[in-house]
């Protein structure tokens, strides 16, 4: 058997897993040191804000456009990528 799997803005929705107040709202990772966009929401993109756009661009705005900014936790993102790939984990 053979599979593809395909999350979908992948750290902004193992973030949204632990933070649902965050669905349906633009929102950022950023990268370490919080430098620049390293994945964004569809409500993000839906405005603009792609990836590697530099936080401090972004940061004077992100209250207007009601944008949530997370620093990235990478040891989360490992965890809920190895439970999306071992289906064992999910039960």
């Amino acid at each position: 058997m053979i599979a593809h799997v395909d999350v979908n803005s992948a750290y902004v929705s193992f973030e949204r897993v632990f933070q649902p107040r965050l669905e349906d709202v633009p929102v950022v990772v950023l990268s370490n040191n919080d430098g620049m966009v390293v994945a964004s929401s569809k409500e993000a993109k839906a405005i603009g804000l792609d990836l590697g756009r530099p936080w401090f661009e972004l940061r004077p705005h992100a209250s207007r456009l009601g944008l949530t900014a997370l620093s990235s936790n990478y040891e989360l993102y490992g965890d809920m990528s190895r439970r999306v790939m071992n289906p064992r984990m999910l039960q």
